[in-house]
């Protein structure tokens, strides 16, 4: 078993990240329905239909070493407000993303996903090592697409057709990353537009 990407529990001033068990299933479903955030065509929310392969698939690939699997939780109130994981990690090259990244309606336009990007990049790069970190969204995601530059990443560029979704559609997927390099300037900036929040 790849040992890479280990678990563990990454705790900010706002929230705190939590390695994905089958016991948060309600937490989930609860916070995907602030906002009926599994309505929206080009994400991959889970619903109550589909919650329990979402975990399922999340256990697994967290089993192979392939990802990090986090819920979500809002310190303020001990709420669960979403997920999101490291995947496709590929350790002989130090890389991975971080995707699937969804947060409850209420959350959304808050200092949680700063912070959460903030955590995740700092564990990357200062204790896995890695060399890059991707953001991978979808073309019509724009919102996200928005999100991932605020951050700081660059695009690298759109994978075309990149695959077949559930309903048969072919998906363009756009790439960004964060390099090795640029990440004392990206963590400078996410640090001070956290403190605007406090």
């Amino acid at each position: 078993m790849n040992k890479w990407l280990e678990e563990t529990t990454l705790e900010g001033s706002k929230v705190k990240l939590v390695p994905l068990t089958a016991s948060y299933r309600n937490e989930l479903v609860k916070a995907s329905n602030d906002g009926e955030l599994w309505k929206l065509w080009f994400t991959s929310v889970p619903s109550e239909k589909n919650i329990d392969n979402y975990i399922k698939q999340a256990l697994k690939d967290m089993d192979n070493g392939l990802a990090l699997v986090f819920v979500v939780i809002d310190k303020k109130n001990n709420k669960v407000v979403g997920s999101t994981r490291y995947c496709n990690a590929v350790p002989s090259h130090r890389r991975v993303e971080i995707g699937y990244t969804w947060y409850s309606k209420s959350a959304q336009r808050t200092s949680i996903n700063t912070e959460c990007k903030h955590l995740l990049l700092t564990y990357a790069f200062e204790k896995l090592n890695a060399i890059a970190v991707e953001f991978r969204t979808h073309w019509h995601n724009h919102a996200s697409r928005n999100a991932i530059e605020r951050l700081g990443a660059k695009q690298d560029g759109v994978l075309r057709n990149h695959w077949v979704d559930d309903s048969e559609m072919l998906r363009d997927t756009v790439v960004f990353s964060i390099i090795q390099s640029e990440w004392k300037a990206v963590k400078q900036s996410l640090s001070y537009k956290l403190s605007l929040f406090s």
